[in-house]
């Protein structure tokens, strides 16, 4: 299993569940947090400093000390008692700080099902801090006043903080109880319920935009143009936004050029402290009246793509995952809160797909389809120069937000606050501890306890909304 499949380890405390254990690291001889309870770093040392820390006073027999020796002694202990008791007194204060109390140990309840490995709606809301989940019909809700949630029984859509998702995996009613893949905790729902929280998520000073199709490759076609023209003038009013605000950009072409696939990931891939955009617009043969925006990023292992609709042998060994996989979808979330929030367009989602220039980058990576060039009114409002302006305003308030989290942990904007804002107005601050200490961080040594025999029957999914035709994966 590739380290980009991990989201923290966690060691199991038992068969059948994961212990979530929050541990702050310390000197020799100073008190730990392990599994909610504190503890000391030696054996050795646990009979010495027994009794909630009170020193043990051992008078000796012979040679017994003045008093004045005795007053000294008191005092050193007086002072090692008050020592280690601000130690504890700091070590709350840093739980109540962050809003999270560690009363007990929380543990992931995993439930197998053909193989495979869910959890249930009420144990990832009490990890999450939500309130017990509202049912009503087959919608599930989950709120808590900082994030909302709501699932769709039998169905692979979700809804994150207002915004369209696509599950790898439909959430289902099993023996009672309301279930989500384990891939999907870990690799949709994770990332954007705590995006301070993803880990080796680097600074950005770099964004490499990739202007889709080029050269003979014009893409896909309207009455008014072609995608590869689109996809190249977006880019080109893209990249002094983002100058503007202090990147760097580099292009992987700058002109009606036909650019390899390979070699567009290999232009990423030789920078650094970057991330990847590839700039497309959408296409139909099915639904000429199929409107909105859509995002994509990089498949899990394991997982079926948004347009597939089973679990598949190529699926699970088509590729390795990758380390970036997290701060991918977060991208992917601040660019497409912020086109939503700025632009009235239809919400198609955030969706998961194997595109060569997301399968072969290294860095995150997502890729933009930015309207429908086969409706008429849409295709339209694509051929403005003063649309694409505007879209390109939104792709660059998404990329800066996201910098500021991979920058200063600063929580991204999501929709609501975007279409809260008046014209010229600061965006509302949304409350987020800086550095908190997490509550007990989510296991994934293997997205899989037992790997799926070869001749396990595929978990069929419901195939998304019958709007557009499915991409083809390169």
């Amino acid at each position: 299993m590739h380290n980009g499949d991990k989201l923290e380890a966690c060691r199991p405390s038992q068969a059948g569940s994961l212990t979530s254990n929050v541990e702050l690291s310390a000197p020799k001889g100073r008190a730990k947090i392990y599994e909610s309870a504190i503890i000391l770093e030696d054996e050795s040392e646990q009979e010495a400093h027994s009794h909630n820390y009170c020193l043990e006073m051992r008078i000796p027999r012979a040679n017994e000390p003045t008093s004045c020796q005795r007053w000294h002694s008191s005092c050193i202990a007086f002072q090692v008692m008050c020592s280690r008791l601000l130690v504890l007194c700091a070590i709350g204060a840093g739980f109540f700080a962050s809003g999270q109390v560690v009363a007990a140990r929380v543990e992931w309840q995993v439930i197998k099902i053909n193989g495979r490995d869910f959890l249930s709606v009420d144990n990832i809301a009490q990890f999450y801090g939500f309130p017990s989940p509202a049912i009503n019909g087959k919608n599930v809700e989950l709120n808590n006043g900082k994030n909302e949630m709501q699932f769709h029984i039998d169905s692979r859509e979700t809804l994150i903080n207002g915004v369209r998702n696509w599950l790898s995996f439909p959430v289902f009613v099993h023996d009672g109880k309301i279930v989500v893949s384990r891939i999907d905790l870990a690799k949709t729902l994770e990332p954007q319920l705590r995006p301070n929280m993803i880990p080796k998520l680097g600074r950005v000073q770099t964004v490499v935009l990739d202007p889709g199709h080029g050269g003979f490759d014009k893409g896909a076609i309207s009455g008014y143009g072609y995608e590869k023209d689109y996809a190249l003038d977006l880019a080109r009013q893209l990249r002094p936004l983002l100058q503007a605000r202090g990147f760097r950009v580099i292009m992987t072409r700058e002109s009606d050029v036909f650019v390899p696939l390979e070699l567009r990931a290999r232009i990423a891939n030789a920078t650094h402290d970057s991330i990847f955009v590839s700039l497309h617009f959408n296409a139909t043969d099915r639904d000429p009246i199929a409107t909105g925006f859509e995002i994509y990023s990089l498949t899990p292992r394991g997982a079926p793509s948004t347009y597939e609709d089973g679990l598949t042998l190529a699926s699970v060994n088509i590729q390795n995952g990758t380390e970036a996989d997290a701060a991918s979808v977060e991208l992917s979330s601040c660019i497409y809160h912020s086109l939503l929030g700025q632009i009235d367009e239809f919400d198609r989602g955030i969706k998961r797909a194997r595109f060569a220039v997301l399968r072969l980058t290294k860095i995150p990576a997502v890729l933009v389809e930015g309207g429908f060039l086969t409706e008429r009114g849409e295709s339209r409002l694509i051929a403005n120069p003063a649309w694409r302006q505007k879209l390109a305003d939104a792709i660059c308030t998404g990329i800066d937000n996201f910098r500021a989290l991979a920058d200063n942990k600063k929580p991204p904007l999501v929709m609501a606050d975007y279409r809260r804002q008046k014209p010229g107005g600061a965006a509302p601050e949304k409350e987020m501890p800086v550095n908190p200490v997490a509550p007990p961080t989510l296991s994934l040594d293997m997205l899989y306890s037992e790997r799926p025999s070869e001749n396990s029957n595929p978990l069929q999914t419901p195939t998304p909304s019958p709007i557009g035709a499915a991409p083809v994966e390169p």
